[in-house]
């Protein structure tokens, strides 16, 4: 059985995005899992849209997955957010195929049956500054980890997780650091809990993982995420912040009655400018051009930052409303600061930037 071919998904699309921010206020005031927008996505064929044509899959690339993200975004972040690692986790097993067989076949069968959501832990990616907070030890069976990650977006509903962990060397004269595990997410041992509310991206439904003891066998741990896949994070991150703010401008201009011209145009010269940034980036990569990767990977913040700064300026044109959270810009605004926080920024961003001159 195939999935749906990508012209089938994309026509649902604008369909899928209007009933997203129908319901997007009230998830974000009750702070609750958006099962019904994922369902949606889902049976769409939007959420496999990047699983391989050998799988039966359209087999987009991330050109399509970062257009993809830019829609859903613009009618529920949250819902963009949730989708994004399960779209990268097809998009990289279509490139090298690290995901044991037998575990992949799994995936592609629940994703037949139903919404199979993929996280990657901790939220932020591998190259989250807080780094690891689980740790793997080996086992005579495989590994064992134990320890808890914080605020996991939709971690009530991930069919599966892939883990960064400190770890053991697993040969000597291996140097220690941190390996990638593939976890069910009915695995014993892994228990979730509420976890603190967010500012923003709240139907996210961020919650804590723990690792009691959870024992995997040894061909789940994985190959670590490598640039490319860090520069691919990177790119969904930013389109998920330009979708707000493409939706924040879109508000202001149908509700503003006053707004001048200037205004208009000025808002949607940042937009295109962050649209054609991250298009190209991500085309880039697709055709994997020398310094694709790095250069995704320092821009991406860039253009988060050029759609944060869309979202701001539409709140202080709206004046004193703009901040009434009866209005969506309030929402928008703490989605869109949200989402910038899952990207590097100041000096990190600037060393890294200074390498490689």
């Amino acid at each position: 059985m195939s999935f749906p071919t990508a012209d089938e998904a994309m026509t649902r699309l604008p369909r899928v995005v209007d009933l997203l921010a129908a319901r997007a206020d009230e998830h974000d005031r009750e702070g609750a899992f958006p099962y019904q927008g994922i369902e949606e996505v889902h049976a769409a064929g939007l959420l496999t849209l990047t699983v391989a044509e050998q799988y039966g899959g359209a087999g987009a690339g991330l050109t399509e997955t970062v257009h993809l993200l830019v829609a859903l975004a613009s009618g529920d972040p949250s819902v963009a957010l949730l989708a994004g690692d399960t779209l990268l986790a097809h998009e990289a097993q279509a490139r090298d195929g690290r995901w044991p067989a037998s575990a992949y076949r799994g995936l592609l069968v629940d994703s037949r049956r139903g919404p199979a959501l993929v996280g990657m832990l901790p939220p932020g990616g591998p190259g989250a500054e807080a780094g690891a907070e689980v740790t793997a030890q080996r086992a005579p069976d495989g590994w064992l980890l134990a320890g808890r990650e914080h605020g996991v977006p939709g971690a009530e509903a991930l069919a599966w997780l892939l883990v960064t962990a400190a770890s053991e060397p697993v040969k000597e004269g291996d140097g220690n650091g941190s390996a990638l595990f593939l976890l069910p997410g009915d695995t014993p041992g892994l228990i979730v809990e509420p976890g603190s509310e967010q500012l923003g991206l709240r139907a996210a439904a961020h919650q804590d993982v723990h690792f009691e003891e959870v024992l995997l066998d040894a061909a789940h741990r994985l190959t670590p995420p490598d640039a490319r896949d860090e520069a691919a994070r990177r790119l969904a991150v930013a389109a998920i912040c330009l979708g707000v703010g493409r939706t924040a401008r879109a508000w202001l201009v149908r509700h503003v009655k006053d707004l001048s011209e200037l205004d208009r145009g000025a808002l949607e010269l940042e937009l295109i400018a962050a649209e054609e940034l991250l298009s190209g980036l991500a085309a880039a990569l697709d055709a994997g051009r020398p310094g694709a990767e790095r250069r995704a990977r320092l821009l991406a913040p860039r253009v988060a930052d050029l759609s944060l700064a869309v979202v701001h300026r539409s709140v202080a044109l709206a004046g004193p409303a703009g901040l009434h959270r009866t209005v969506p810009l309030e929402r928008h605004l703490r989605d869109a600061f949200t989402t910038r926080a899952l990207l590097p920024t100041g000096a990190p961003l600037l060393r890294a930037a200074s390498e490689g001159e």
